[in-house]
């Protein structure tokens, strides 16, 4: 099945002409940049940029609201009077 419109024998071509051009050592940091440079750009799309990413990180999160305990009504102790069990 071609991937983006390209088949097995000219990926392989590809990959072999960069290998070529650019050496085993230098296409890991080619391939870690372009993902960086992806990634970055995605984050533009989404209106994301390093600062509100690190506020978002350094905010802490809000715990949910606890429900108060139940209400005794008004005459009654409920401290005090025997439970019926």
């Amino acid at each position: 099945m071609p991937i983006g419109g390209l088949g097995f024998g000219e990926m392989v071509l590809i990959f072999a002409v960069l290998l070529l051009l650019f050496g085993a050592k230098r296409l890991p940091e080619l391939a870690s940049g372009m993902g960086r440079g992806i990634r970055d750009f995605k984050r533009a799309l989404n209106g994301l940029d390093e600062p509100s990413i690190q506020a978002n990180q350094a905010q802490p999160t809000v715990a949910a609201p606890q429900q108060p305990a139940a209400q005794v009504p008004a005459g009654t102790n409920a401290e005090t009077e025997p439970k019926s069990s």
